[in-house]
């Protein structure tokens, strides 16, 4: 892993906005990453400022040109805009297929030295992906060559975000009951709950098996606490409780639930969410990422694809994370994680009477997941040997 440098290494990086936050969620962390661990001078241009604000609060989405902890941030206005110069940095990273502008990429062609073209990639834990990892990609028309980058959970690909300070940040979270409690009063208006209490995160895409588990959380021996932050599952939470919304702010307990709505926090501002919870329910590539740093059990609902495109990347991740399982609970985790996505009806008490190992296996996964290196790490690493 390479060290903080003060080398001036400029970055673009293009990122379209396509759906929900996953896109630019992305890249916000790679951008802050690369520039405050590895000191890379970051251009961040993205073509949906008003989403980027809901992760960043202290953006102006009326700016086309500022600059937010350290990086620059552009409105990229449209496909072709390119930018108000056309300046191309030492390093280019087209986000998820985005597309380059078409001149810029004839500026690259013309540049003394070639930048490094990075094609970064969407996250994924099939076996294709460690064979297609830095594949280089020769384009059609000028001589330069696009470098596919795929961020992975296994060896030979790309890992996954990880900032340097994470662990420490999480330790000292655990560690301190004062931190914990101003955390529960400034996100619920209470203090933490019993202990006899279990804590679930529910950060989720609308999904038709929620009423079901609301029923089973309402009806279990064992109180259920409901973190829920305000978004697309917020419609379902409030037919269940009979409210007629469920925004930030509001509680509502039926049986042996109880639930908060917590508000739409700024990205630094998610992590503690899951180090408070038993269990996280997440959703996408950012907050599945999170989650697995944050050495807690999740289950993880998947971005759904046309024709059920889905189900193989889904299989693939249960691969790589239940294989540390005993049989029973690797089947439970398989059949919980599967009914969460749409095949069958979920079982929390199937699921959670592996408690134990699931928890044990969260902890040994995060070592493992950590061996192959960040994302952001690999990835300096990689394009500082291609610049010697």
């Amino acid at each position: 892993m390479l060290p903080a440098s003060p080398d001036s290494i400029a970055c673009d990086l293009f990122c379209a906005v396509i759906d929900n936050f996953g896109d630019v969620g992305v890249c916000w962390r790679l951008a802050r990453q690369l520039s405050s661990e590895y000191g890379w001078q970051v251009r961040l241009l993205v073509d949906d400022l008003h989403t980027f604000a809901r992760l960043c609060p202290t953006l102006d989405v009326a700016l086309d040109r500022q600059r937010v902890e350290g990086i620059v941030v552009e409105h990229w206005r449209e496909p072709a805009h390119a930018g108000d110069a056309v300046t191309v940095a030492d390093i280019v990273i087209e986000a998820f297929a985005c597309e380059l502008p078409p001149a810029y990429v004839a500026a690259m062609a013309r540049r003394a030295r070639q930048p490094v073209w990075i094609n970064l990639e969407y996250l994924s834990a099939e076996d294709w992906v460690a064979e297609c990892h830095l594949k280089p990609s020769p384009h059609a028309r000028h001589a330069l060559t696009k470098i596919f980058f795929f961020p992975g959970l296994g060896p030979g690909t790309g890992g996954v975000l990880k900032e340097r300070s994470l662990d420490d940040a999480r330790r000292a979270f655990e560690a301190s009951p004062s931190e914990r409690d101003a955390w529960w009063r400034q996100a619920t208006g209470g203090p933490a709950p019993e202990t006899e209490a279990t804590v679930v995160s529910l950060f989720s895409y609308e999904n038709p098996a929620i009423d079901g588990l609301l029923e089973q959380w309402r009806d279990g021996a064992s109180p259920i606490v409901l973190l829920a932050p305000e978004g697309r599952i917020s419609g379902a939470l409030a037919r269940f409780f009979g409210q007629r919304a469920f925004h930030a702010g509001a509680h509502a307990e039926r049986g042996n639930l109880r639930a908060h709505a917590l508000g739409f926090r700024p990205q630094p501002e998610f992590d503690p969410l899951l180090w408070a919870s038993d269990v996280n329910f997440v959703r996408g590539e950012d907050s599945f990422v999170r989650a697995q740093w944050a050495r807690r059990p999740f289950v993880w609902h998947i971005y759904p694809q046309a024709d059920a495109a889905h189900r193989p990347k889904l299989d693939a991740a249960l691969g790589h994370y239940a294989a540390g399982l005993a049989p029973d609970a690797q089947a439970a985790l398989g059949r919980f994680w599967h009914a969460w996505n749409g095949s069958g009806t979920p079982d929390w008490a199937d699921f959670w009477g592996h408690r134990a190992a699931l928890e044990a296996r969260a902890e040994t996964w995060a070592d493992e997941l950590a061996s192959i290196g960040d994302l952001a790490g690999n990835l300096a690493e990689f394009t500082k040997m291609q610049l010697k």
